[in-house]
């Protein structure tokens, strides 16, 4: 009965250290009384870093020139690109296999992965994020283009 009461003991004595370190951190300057008197603001920096790691957009590319914000999104390393292709097969193939050249290339240069799933769409992602692959979805080849070498870049 002793051995109990002395455990008992020693852990009211832990528990009274515990709550009296907890009510000097309570009763302690807030943040506003902080700022006033140290002149610093605190900001959180985890949140934005949360919001910022990545960002699945759709596109949709209705003519060659469009392709370029898909690029620049790409290049900037946080996006994954759904792009619609539809209406620039519907107008203009050849037109289309630029375009597509074009995304396979920044997807290379950027270490990144591309893919087609139907017909309508291809995905494109930056080095961070892998596609996986079945039966939907195929790998995106390079084409060459009437009237463009391959070995240029724009």
């Amino acid at each position: 009965m002793r051995f109990f009461s002395s455990h008992i003991s020693e852990v009211g004595q832990l528990a009274t250290g515990f709550f009296e370190k907890l009510k000097k951190k309570l009763s302690s300057p807030g943040y506003d009384e902080l700022e006033a008197e140290e002149g610093y603001l605190e900001l959180d920096t985890n949140a934005a870093e949360l919001r910022a790691k990545a960002v699945v957009r759709t596109f949709t590319i209705n003519d060659f020139e469009e392709i370029k914000s898909v690029l620049d999104a790409l290049r900037e390393g946080k996006t994954i690109a759904l792009v619609n292709i539809r209406p620039l097969r519907e107008k203009d193939i050849v037109e289309l296999k630029r375009a597509i050249n074009k995304l396979k290339k920044t997807a290379d240069a950027v270490n990144g992965e591309i893919a087609g799933f139907g017909e309508d769409y291809v995905i494109v992602t930056p080095a961070f994020a892998t596609i996986h692959r079945d039966k939907a979805t195929k790998e995106v080849k390079q084409e060459p283009v009437q009237g463009e070498s391959n070995t240029s870049e724009e």
